[in-house]
């Protein structure tokens, strides 16, 4: 296992207000403990990669934080407000929005349909055509396919719908779940491009990914989540150097 003592955080991170923070929380599954009393911590501005073996607990975070599963123990903190309590309408209102794994999208709805339910606690017309339109800027493959049925897209083709969606919601934080899963490099690629774009307008990012290469080389910071438990972290460039990573999670030896 891999232990180490958690790192302070980058300098420009140090500067603002956590605008995420998860304090002893502990998540179960009936009588097993998923999530062992893990602490995390997101700063405005940071994208953040959380990577670990199947079953650590990942998902299952990132499912606790945008409210869809409930938490055993401990807080949730965003924005300096406790959010344990808060259904997941109400945090996406808040806007901390969720692109879980394997998209989740309305397969039978068209691509259009997808991405305006995004917007469903918006109130502003205006606004939201506006963003809709930013979104076929970001994603021009999208745009092409907008009265098509979005369960017969391509799985690179219903992740974007699946980041466009969560866009629409004019998010703060956005949580992103596996979005690399199944994909074509130069798919992926496009979709990482999307994301650094997002980042510069000001969106914060925590990132759940199986390649942990290219989370590392992507994240300001990262977290090493094995069976439950918060077990290294530090900055993206120290954990992608880290002989333990390397070994562990990146398919080498010592």
């Amino acid at each position: 296992m891999l232990i180490d003592t958690p790192r302070t955080p980058t300098a420009a991170a140090t500067a603002t207000q956590p605008i995420l923070q998860l304090k002893g929380v502990r998540i179960s599954y009936g009588q097993i403990a998923a999530v062992k009393g893990i602490d995390l911590e997101l700063h405005t501005g940071e994208l953040v990669c959380l990577i670990g073996a199947n079953g650590a607990g990942k998902t299952t975070t990132l499912n606790a934080i945008a409210g869809t599963l409930p938490i055993a123990t401990g807080n949730i903190l965003y924005q300096g407000q406790h959010i344990e309590g808060l259904p997941a309408h109400q945090r996406l209102r808040r806007g901390l929005a969720l692109v879980p794994e394997g998209r989740g999208i309305f397969t039978r709805l068209t691509v259009e349909e997808n991405l305006r339910m995004g917007a469903y606690t918006r109130r502003d017309k205006d606004g939201v055509e506006t963003d809709l339109e930013r979104v076929y800027t970001l994603l021009p493959r999208v745009k092409e396919r907008l009265a098509q049925v979005a369960g017969t897209l391509s799985g690179g083709e219903q992740q974007m719908v699946a980041i466009g969606r969560a866009l629409l919601s004019r998010p703060k934080l956005l949580l992103l779940d596996e979005p690399s899963m199944g994909l074509a490099p130069l798919v992926v690629e496009k979709i990482f491009e999307v994301v650094r774009t997002v980042m510069r307008e000001g969106v914060t990012v925590l990132l759940v990914e199986q390649n942990a290469n290219l989370a590392l080389e992507f994240a300001q910071r990262g977290y090493v989540m094995e069976s439950g438990l918060m077990t290294l972290t530090g900055t993206g460039s120290e954990l992608l150097h880290d002989p333990r990573v390397r070994a562990a999670y990146l398919g080498e030896l010592d």
